[in-house]
């Protein structure tokens, strides 16, 4: 039996990115069975509501960045079939799983190879960018925004799901206990990987709030507003491109 792959650091501006990919990979086969589990369903609302902003526009390409098994991709392309969805991320464990589903849902994506940090699409390639619990593995946030912002059209959108750190207050502190003592547990126990699970609550600590977050696509040169989802366990930020 091999050994698990090597917890990535946590945060903006680390050297991480071979650590995630080989986390990732290790967990894929059981990584949607967890997101349902460990999020009691709840996250398919938080993306029914990211998609409504990524379509609101009326796209004609949309690329979603750090794609994992294409949850979000799909999402979107069922919601605006006539869409040209193309799903990219770096583990090509995770993108299997995702054509396997795009398959089977009888939805037409392409899910393709690429670094969030240096996405292999020409300037102004996109109408939409989209990133959904993806955006705090980058090692680089503002080269990750930067990215997102040269690949947009001008007049484009990009959406990011994400889970900021716990509010202060009695639901934040009982979503910290849940994210550092329950979660780990029950994701290493259906995965096998208990650093995966440890990497999570960790990683969700370092992020930054969300008006630092807002802050950091303001300075890419994205007009930008967020709103909270669930009590803030997660947040939806939108920027448009001037």
């Amino acid at each position: 039996m091999s050994a698990a792959p090597k917890k990535p650091s946590v945060g903006d501006k680390q050297d991480k990115g071979q650590d995630v990919q080989a986390m990732f990979a290790s967990i894929a086969p059981r990584y949607d069975l967890l997101n349902r589990v460990l999020s009691l369903g709840v996250d398919r609302g938080w993306r029914r509501k990211a998609a409504q902003e990524a379509l609101a526009l009326a796209p004609v390409r949309i690329l979603d960045v750090a794609t994992g098994t294409a949850d979000f991709a799909l999402e979107l392309k069922s919601r605006a079939p006539q869409v040209e969805v193309i799903g990219s991320d770096f583990v090509p464990e995770m993108l299997a799983i995702g054509r396997v589903k795009a398959t089977a849902r009888h939805l037409d994506i392409r899910l393709e190879e690429g670094d969030a940090l240096n996405l292999p699409y020409p300037d102004g390639s996109f109408d939409t960018i989209t990133c959904a619990f993806g955006f705090r593995n980058f090692a680089d946030y503002a080269g990750g925004l930067a990215e997102f912002h040269r690949v947009l059209t001008p007049g484009g959108r990009a959406v990011i799901l994400e889970f900021p750190p716990p509010r202060p207050g009695m639901l934040g502190s009982l979503f910290r206990m849940y994210f550092q003592h329950i979660l780990p547990r029950i994701g290493g126990l259906i995965s096998g990987n208990a650093g995966a699970y440890t990497y999570l609550p960790e990683s969700v600590l370092a992020f930054p709030p969300p008006e630092q977050l807002a802050q950091l696509m303001r300075a890419t040169g994205l007009r930008t507003r967020y709103r909270l989802l669930t009590f803030g366990i997660a947040a939806i930020h939108v920027g448009d491109k001037g």
